[in-house]
């Protein structure tokens, strides 16, 4: 008798959905205080962006009243939202960052 005779093998096909987390955009908000290059700075250090792309979000955050930055975990989104906010007001800055769920 082989081992495969003395052990019945059962399968149980269980189906696992894997669904992935949900996604956050992480948004800059205008305001009329916060000096534009500090909101580039911003981006390069908390985005990892290049500065041009770093211009690009400020000029549409300036013109349309705010700009994505990125789209993340919830986590890490609300990470980077606490970072702008925080490193806003250590320079007096009334600079706002939200995040919603991306749909």
């Amino acid at each position: 008798m082989n081992i495969q005779q003395k052990i019945q093998i059962t399968e149980d096909p269980v189906k696992q959905k894997i669904v992935p987390p949900k996604k956050y955009k992480v948004l800059l908000l205008n305001d009329d205080f916060t000096p534009m290059d500090f909101v580039v700075m911003l981006l390069e250090d908390i985005f990892f962006m290049s500065e041009e792309r770093a211009m690009a979000i400020m000029l549409t955050v300036h013109h349309s009243g705010q700009g994505l930055c990125g789209i993340y975990v919830k986590d890490i989104a609300q990470m980077k939202v606490n970072q702008v906010v925080s490193l806003a007001r250590a320079n007096e800055y009334p600079l706002q960052c939200i995040m919603e769920e991306e749909e």
